[in-house]
């Protein structure tokens, strides 16, 4: 099992020059060879600001991605058209800095065939980031209920008449995928869940039980099909990541684990639960008692929303405080969320990203050594 006590979401802001050359490449101004050489640099800068951050844990920053969810709908086909709002809309808020801002869901959006796959989700990420780096190289993937968000009920009926059955397919796809990356050297995945603790509000949960499921059968069916993935590589570090939504630095919900803690902490069979702690928004330590003993814990204690500067005396302490439910060696600390978990991006600068890597590194040498 991955032990380090150092560890990162996902994202990384992504470059200017990456940003400029997917747009230029949408509009057909350069060749996708170049798009690939910009976006490879991308990924060599990320690498490098990670090992000289002093992480354990790397990854390659999503660059190749148009949000941490998009894996999936780029590399099968059944989707059709999936736009970035696909994976924006909602109504999010946000600080006196950014405000608050809503996105309507796309109208016509739902699966409409049945999926094929086209190309290995993250393959590619993998191969290419491990002959980067000589730290833990990890993928990043997607919890797949989370795209019952791209099931219609009315537009999808002819393809999947059930939302079972869609995400039934979803979980094949993606089995067959870790275990092309184990096949490859993974040692290391994360499923991103976010829409787990989107449940704890009223608002948020009413859209996904008009998908057909009720709030249990979303924490118990849910929880299963997770499981489901994770069996399909039996010798490598599952990462399970929980929060409340990041996008443009602002969230969806605020609460506490509490409601979701016994079933998803105890039930998921990921060796490492990754969760949101990096404000008053994430609750307290306490649900961290129902995490099972041979589970780790990264404490998401840094903010990726602003450029706050934390400092290595507060996330000691911090740390140190939830150690009052998990023994501290069964502890590590990160980032809260992705810095960009879509092209979107939060809004603070590469050198905040950097200096916020610096202090988990610098504070993890202070906690463990």
């Amino acid at each position: 099992m991955v032990s380090a006590h150092t560890d990162v979401v996902g994202s990384l802001l992504r470059p200017q020059a990456l940003l400029d050359a997917r747009q230029r490449l949408e509009q057909g101004e350069i060749e996708p060879a170049e798009f690939k050489r910009i976006e490879d640099a991308a990924v060599d800068a990320a690498v490098a600001l990670q090992e000289q951050a002093g992480l354990d844990v790397v990854t390659d920053g999503e660059m190749r991605r148009l949000s941490f969810q998009s894996g999936l709908p780029d590399a099968v086909e059944g989707f059709g058209e999936v736009p970035l709002d696909a994976y924006l809309w909602g109504e999010w808020h946000g600080d006196e800095q950014v405000g608050d801002r809503a996105t309507e869901r796309p109208p016509r959006l739902g699966v409409r065939e049945p999926l094929r796959r086209r190309r290995h989700i993250a393959a590619e990420e993998l191969t290419y980031l491990r002959g980067r780096t000589s730290r833990i190289p990890k993928i990043t993937l997607t919890s797949p209920s989370l795209y019952a968000n791209l099931w219609s009920p009315e537009l999808s009926l002819d393809a999947y008449p059930t939302l079972d059955s869609f995400l039934e397919d979803v979980v094949e796809i993606m089995r067959d995928e870790v275990r092309e990356l184990a096949r490859l050297g993974a040692t290391y995945l994360q499923l991103d869940a976010p829409h787990y603790p989107l449940l704890i509000d009223p608002a948020t949960r009413a859209f996904y039980e008009s998908q057909g499921w009720s709030l249990e059968r979303w924490l118990d069916r849910g929880i299963e099909l997770d499981n489901a993935v994770i069996a399909a590589a039996p010798g490598v570090t599952f990462g399970f990541h929980l929060c409340r939504g990041n996008q443009g630095s602002r969230w969806l919900v605020s609460g506490g684990y509490d409601p979701i803690a016994p079933r998803v902490f105890r039930g998921v069979n990921a060796q490492r639960l990754l969760l949101e702690y990096d404000d008053e928004r994430s609750g307290s330590f306490e649900p961290l008692r129902e995490v099972p003993d041979d589970r780790m814990v990264v404490l998401g204690l840094v903010t990726t929303k602003s450029g706050r500067r934390e400092t290595v005396e507060e996330l000691e302490r911090r740390t140190r405080e939830a150690a009052a439910f998990v023994g501290l060696e069964r502890l590590a600390i990160s980032p809260q969320c992705g810095f960009a978990t879509s092209v979107v991006g939060n809004a603070l600068t590469q050198d905040d990203e950097r200096a916020k890597l610096e202090t988990i590194a610098r504070a993890a040498s202070a906690i463990w050594g």
